[in-house]
């Protein structure tokens, strides 16, 4: 009966886990520029053999220059042959290993914590916990709602650590463990720095297990290596690799500002104490361990969340702030228990200290996309803190007590939960109207039943890459846009844009300028861009309601 009863709630909440992933996938949040280029390359592909830039069935794409890893571009590949090129096909890749996940991570915890049945509520309701927490939490939700490559890759990552701890004894499963840790390498960048430390963790932490099977470890670890030669060999190339090093930590010169401001302070400027006490081993990792830490810190984990709009939910921290009271609680339990399941536990502390890294490694910290895996064991420790709270209750020898906690934790989860859904779904895309590319899609539409009459269509580029927004929605022969763009050098950022292609030119709008200039063309600008007295014959709204462009005929 129990294990009946087990299935059903497993059951019910894969299903809940699947309405918050998949309800109106396709239209909202709207689709961004790094969607746009996931859909427009697999559709390249599709049609040609060669991404948009011409080259042929790449490791990394190049995109904007910022060579995305291609993993997930394959993956969105037969949706898009399927499907067509819409934000369905770019999006139900990640929305479905979103939900796989949650099965996962109770799959994992049931692993990790097999032999624990609790003697107050006389079954294994931890995994079931784990698997509700993720299936609702807002930092997974967010990122499995969208082409985001990181959420793929903190599905390999779980998959490859539960099929580790299951196939110790089994060479197959071994091997298939390994694959997925390289499946993850080749979908996000941050999975590099993880999954090595990660590995290192288990051999460490399971290392009788490891001696035993000693063997086994090293054939796998050989068909690993095997799996990622070619993504080593692609990392080699000089343009893939100074992008890596334009976002790494490296690439701020704070740290190296600093140096010069305190060696400076000293009488002598090179003196061997100003050597030794200032530096860059000295500053950039005091930078880093600020960037690694700030992960942790409650404002970002519980009340705000990521700085970059982009990543977040308004007055929503990556978690609920009852997951601060779980955490909490959780930590505690896990550190009296320790010595009980000193494995599993170690693992996760160990996951929880490594999340941030890769994160931590670039100049933006604390960042929500880039330690995205941290979400699993968080969720898990969380989830040890509402476990052991409700056997606290069971426990209670008053029953009116024990009702009223329940009915306490029950408001509290289901309000914030609410809450969260609330202020995803009425307040997101109008607190941050420039998250994501609100109102291109029906900018194109626009235009497409007025160009006919103009000879050139000029386009504001003050949102995020126009260009590849007009190819996904335009359905733009790929095989004409390789022969007819040029890509611009990397701006500050480290990002390259396409300025034009066919009829179509993407630049700031100087009206004063442009108006004698292009005679019979469409010039489509920002209501700061485009003066009243225009002759202004559309007005571009986003779903959000909020109006992004005035379409003039000049």
């Amino acid at each position: 009966m129990i294990q009946k009863t087990r299935k059903y709630l497993i059951f019910l909440i894969l299903l809940l886990a699947a309405f918050l992933r998949f309800w109106r996938l396709g239209d909202y949040p709207a689709l961004n520029a790094d969607e746009a280029a996931i859909g427009y390359n697999a559709y390249s592909l599709i049609q040609t053999g060669h991404d948009e830039h011409g080259n042929s069935w790449p490791i990394h794409f190049q995109s904007f220059n910022d060579y995305k890893p291609g993993l997930y571009f394959y993956l969105v590949l037969p949706f898009v042959k399927l499907l067509g090129l819409n934000e369905w096909a770019v999006r139900i890749p990640g929305a479905f290993l979103g939900v796989a996940t949650v099965y996962l991570i109770y799959l994992l915890v049931k692993e990790l914590f097999k032999n624990h049945e609790s003697p107050v509520t006389n079954h294994q309701s931890l995994p079931i916990i784990a698997a509700f927490f993720l299936a609702i939490s807002p930092w997974h939700i967010h990122f499995s709602r969208g082409g985001w490559e990181v959420n793929v890759a903190t599905f390999f990552i779980v998959l490859g650590l539960l099929l580790f701890l299951k196939g110790l004894n089994s060479l197959p499963v071994l091997m298939v463990s390994f694959v997925s840790f390289a499946l993850s390498f080749y979908t996000y960048h941050a999975a590099r720095i993880i999954v090595p430390l990660l590995i290192l963790g288990l051999l460490v932490i399971y290392w009788k297990e490891v001696k035993t099977n000693f063997k086994n470890i090293v054939l796998t670890g050989l068909v690993g290596l095997v799996a990622v030669l070619p993504l080593i060999k692609d990392l080699t190339r000089t343009d893939i690799y100074s992008r890596a090093v334009g976002v790494g930590l490296f690439a701020d010169i704070g740290p190296l500002a600093r140096i010069n401001e305190q060696r400076g302070e000293h009488s002598d400027y090179m003196s061997l104490p100003a050597k030794i006490l200032h530096n860059k081993a000295v500053n950039y990792g005091l930078a880093f361990m600020e960037n690694w830490s700030a992960h942790y810190h409650g404002l970002f984990l519980f009340l705000s969340g990521d700085d970059i709009q982009r990543n977040k939910v308004p007055e929503t921290g990556q978690m609920y702030l009852f997951d601060f009271l779980f955490v909490a609680i959780g930590l505690f339990y896990i550190f009296k228990n320790y010595s009980r399941y000193t494995k599993p536990y170690s693992l996760i502390l160990w996951w929880l200290i490594i999340a941030p890294s890769a994160a931590a490694l670039t100049f933006q910290s604390p960042h929500a996309l880039r330690s995205q895996n941290m979400v699993i064991p968080l969720t898990i420790i969380s989830a040890s803190g509402m476990y052991k709270i409700v056997e606290w209750l069971y426990t209670a020898k008053q029953a009116n007590s024990q009702r009223f906690g329940f009915l306490v934790l029950g408001v509290l989860i289901v309000w914030s939960f609410s809450r969260y859904l609330h202020m995803y779904w009425v307040h997101m895309a109008k607190e941050y109207p420039y998250s994501s590319q609100y109102g291109v899609k029906e900018l194109v539409s626009f235009i497409k039943q007025k160009q006919s009459g103009y000879k050139k269509v000029i386009v504001t580029d003050r949102y995020d890459q126009p260009y590849v927004l007009f190819l996904f929605y335009l359905k733009y022969p790929p095989e004409k846009f390789q022969k007819d763009h040029i890509l611009t050098e990397r701006d500050g950022f480290g990002f390259s844009t396409v300025r034009a292609f066919d009829k179509y030119e993407f630049r700031s709008i100087n009206w004063d300028v442009d108006k004698p200039q292009n005679p019979n063309s469409l010039i489509i600008g920002t209501n700061e861009e485009v003066p009243d007295e225009a002759n202004i014959i559309g007005e571009i709204y986003g779903t959000n309601g909020y109006k992004y462009f005035d379409v003039v005929a000049n």
